[in-house]
């Protein structure tokens, strides 16, 4: 059983080593049986019956009541005994404030760990409230309430829990994400049977609760089913009155050290024996007292990374003198994360001092058998597995945590893991007492998670769902950042998107998100960038679809059609890693769920739905290639010198179907526009078309009008734009969402920061600076907004006055009027739109 635990768990022939080895295999075997015949002994006997998923997975008809997930639950904390307590629990439904069913038999039965709704459960529904019963008994030689007590775990339990023990209350927890336990000694009987009951209350997004994606009512996009209840492994342990509650774990790879920490619980006069491992040679041994932080030296550190993920084993035992009064056998891998400067002088991720490119997919951890919860261990590595196959060397749990095997899965194989947050529901901002138990969780989330080897970084928000306040973001940002400074922080994944308040400027990363992208933010100063979301292509499978039909960012016909996108925009990607600076990109996704249907896989995972040799060789040829020593952008040149520009449009005509080009020779065709006091006016269905692309979009550029609403509402209105026959490659316009003036590409605006006046002329100029990167706004001669904006496609459509396009449609048609527009073949200065802005 060890060996499951560990690929670099040594095999070591001393006499202790093996019998410890060998007494925690039978006791995994033991603790398997007892899970089975302590509980309710069959499926036929229990009235238990598998519900019925709309897909089922190679795992599925795998699981039975004697099979629940029997691995040992904790693989940083290994005991010689313990027992696991997943099987055929007694269910039932319950209503707010009801009294705990104490000695009464419940009517239904479910397999734990699976959350009730799931199909694996036997349950398949949501309920409010609901309660949990069973019998267990404690074997004789734990010597429990003699030298130790009993202690049962839980690994996660959504989202309210209460644990009685024979009618006693032994433990409370709120979250639905983090593991709790409870030491039920004082309410055991002393022989016998003994009862456990665990009340659970979880209302989802009828809350503010972290929810992650779950919905009590699935929308069909991108919010899924619901998981309540129990949905990772409990399990009971017998543990000294004095023993070891947590490992603490930092690599420090300047002292060929691991920094380890030990709690006690307080407990004095202690010590600590330590041995390190690599196979069966002892790297070190260490004692020391079990008090502050122990040094346990890593000579000529094998050093942990995506293609060699190599695992110390750690022993360590809890001296009372010379008697062992606790021991738990544990591992860690050396390695370290941080940034430095490329070749080409942009701050870069790196992984034990040497440039790294972060490759990832976006991975959810649905099921459509389990909903949260694997059907088994194997299913669970699968996922991790395959994107080895698929040449990635990173995945981000998204608004989602796991199991602890699921990370030590990712530690083994070699995976970089970006853990976020689980998100409360979206729309709206949450009350106070919403957000401090947000933070309240975050902190147990990283307290939990910071020991696995393979968690890079921490994701507090995403595009702004909940968030209520960007000073309290970066606020949030720092706080994780003080609690594991060895990590990186990314405050928020898709600032530039959704519902976010903007950027904190806190954390260690920059994160937009684009679709299909990639978004290309760049790094500055103190952060590195990185594409955060991006791709999303969509093929549907017929009989492999949760709802018999899908969606994604962008739907394809065939498989050759998915994999020339995929392969087209990974390039995409290996751009803007050379040119923009970016650290690392997130591919959505690793499998479909649901109703989306841009997974590699299958929601179901029986389906391939690219040619992973294609996927593989342009992943991996991105982690070779995007080492910072690219260039960065090329010089666009000076451009054309002189305020009058390239082209320009001063509307003194009064009369017409045509506005002459003063400059150049690029006439703008009119149409539904009229004449009106020395300017173009629009009603909300013309435009002036110029019949050419009147500026390089990939370069440097500038544009400004003179411009007046009639109105200005929640509607989109386009001064300036030119076509790319998809999007308009920049609108010049007012953003009726942000209701404000704005320089804007597709998902990017620069604003300003007031809504202007309806009736009143503003001079308005956007400023593309394609060398420093960067999509800037001016009104009324006055920068009052600039963003990053690495790189831009080429447009050859046409340059319009008017209107603007989105999704290969004419829209955001201008209501009111415009004077003097003027376009230029490079970024003007801060004195050159002053100047130009107070000209007659």
């Amino acid at each position: 059983m060890l060996s499951t635990l560990s690929p670099h768990r040594p095999r070591d022939r001393s006499r202790g080593a093996t019998r410890f080895r060998k007494s925690l295999a039978t006791a995994v075997a033991v603790a398997s049986a007892l899970a089975v015949t302590s509980g309710a002994a069959t499926a036929a006997e229990s009235g238990w019956k598998l519900g019925k998923p709309r897909l089922t997975t190679p795992w599925t008809n795998q699981v039975s009541p004697s099979n629940a997930l029997p691995e040992y639950p904790r693989p940083q904390l290994v005991r010689e005994n313990w027992q696991n307590l997943n099987g055929l629990w007694e269910f039932a439904g319950a209503a707010p404030g009801e009294v705990p069913p104490f000695g009464e038999r419940l009517a239904e039965r479910i397999l734990v760990p699976y959350p009730t709704e799931s199909a694996l459960s036997g349950i398949q529904r949501h309920e409010d409230h609901m309660w949990y019963r069973r019998t267990f008994t404690v074997p004789k030689n734990w010597h429990v309430g003699k030298d130790n007590t009993l202690r049962i775990n839980f690994g996660a339990v959504d989202y309210k829990a209460k644990v009685y023990v024979n009618g006693k209350e032994v433990a409370a927890h709120q979250g639905g994400y983090g593991a709790f336990s409870a030491d039920v000694t004082p309410a055991l009987k002393p022989q016998g049977e003994q009862e456990i009951i665990v009340g659970v209350e979880d209302r989802a997004d009828a809350t503010w609760q972290p929810v992650g994606k779950q919905r009590l009512v699935p929308d069909r996009g991108i919010f899924y089913e619901g998981a309540s209840g129990i949905w990772q492994t409990v399990w009971m342990e017998p543990v000294a009155a004095r023993h070891i509650g947590t490992l603490g774990m930092v690599p420090d790879l300047k002292a060929s050290a691991l920094k380890l920490t030990v709690d006690t619980g307080g407990s004095a006069g202690l010590t600590v024996e330590a041995v390190v491992r690599d196979g069966r040679k002892v790297v070190s041994r260490t004692k020391a007292p079990a008090t502050g932080t122990i040094s346990l030296p890593v000579p000529q550190a094998k050093l942990w990374s995506p293609d060699s993920p190599f695992l110390y084993d750690l022993d360590v035992e809890l001296k009372d003198g010379r008697r062992t009064v606790d021991r738990v056998s544990s591992y860690f891998g050396m390695r370290e994360f941080g940034t430095t400067k490329g070749a080409d002088g942009k701050l870069r991720f790196t992984l034990n001092g040497r440039i790294l490119f972060l490759q990832s997919t976006l991975d959810q951890g649905y099921w459509p058998d389990g909903i949260y919860t694997a059907p088994t261990d194997a299913a669970l590595r699968f996922d991790l597995e395959q994107h080895k196959v698929l040449g990635f060397n990173t995945v981000r749990k998204h608004i989602k945590t796991e199991p602890d095997r699921w990370y030590h899965h990712a530690d083994k194989l070699g995976l970089l893991v970006w853990q976020d947050m689980p998100s409360m529901r979206t729309g709206g901002r949450p009350p106070v007492d919403a957000q401090r138990q947000f933070k309240a969780e975050l902190t147990e989330l990283v307290e939990q998670k910071k020991n696995w080897t393979s968690i890079v970084g921490y994701v507090p928000f995403n595009e702004g769902w909940a968030e209520w306040s960007r000073e309290e973001t970066g606020k949030i940002a720092d706080s994780v950042k003080a609690q594991d400074p060895t990590r990186l922080v990314n405050a928020h994944s898709g600032v530039n998107c959704c519902d976010s308040l903007g950027d904190s400027g806190k954390g260690d990363v920059l994160d937009w998100h684009a679709y299909p992208g990639p978004a290309k933010p760049m790094p500055d100063a103190k952060r590195i960038s990185i594409d955060g979301e991006h791709g999303g292509y969509g093929l549907e499978v017929k009989d492999h679809m949760w709802f018999g039909e899908g969606h994604a960012y962008e739907m394809v016909k065939d498989q050759a059609t998915l994999n020339s996108r995929y392969v087209q925009n990974q390039r995409d990607v290996l751009a803007s890693a050379q040119s923009c600076g970016i650290s690392g990109s997130i591919y959505t996704q690793i499998t479909d769920v649901e109703h989306e249907v841009n997974g590699f896989f299958t929601y179901d995972r029986q389906v391939k739905k690219m040619d992973f040799a294609q996927v593989r060789a342009v992943n991996q040829a991105i982690i070779r290639n995007a080492d910072g020593s690219g260039s960065g952008a090329p010089d666009p040149g000076p451009g054309t010198p002189g305020l009058d520009g390239v082209h320009a449009y001063k509307f003194d005509e009064g009369t017409g179907s045509r506005a002459a080009d003063s400059v150049g020779d690029a006439d703008a065709t009119l149409t539904n526009a009229h004449w009106a006091d020395g300017a173009l006016a629009f009603t909300g269905n013309g435009q002036a078309d110029t019949g050419a692309n009147l500026v390089d979009t990939a370069g440097s550029y500038s544009v400004s009008a003179w411009a007046k609403l009639d109105e200005a509402s929640g509607a989109f209105q386009t001064v300036v734009s030119q076509d790319t026959g998809r999007d308009s490659a920049f609108f010049l316009q007012y953003s009726g969402q942000d209701q404000r003036w704005a320089m804007s590409f597709v998902g990017l605006r620069a604003l300003s920061p007031e809504k202007p006046e309806a009736g009143r002329w503003y001079h308005l100029t956007g400023v593309r600076d394609a060398k420093a990167g960067t999509l800037s706004l001016y009104v009324d001669g006055v920068k009052v907004a600039s963003q990053n904006a690495c790189s831009a496609a080429r447009s050859t459509g046409h340059t319009v006055i008017g209107r603007g396009q989105y999704g290969g449609q004419q829209v955001d048609f201008l209501r009111g009027a415009v004077d003097d527009v003027r376009l230029y073949d490079r970024p003007l200065s801060d004195a050159e739109v002053a100047t130009l802005a107070k000209r007659d």
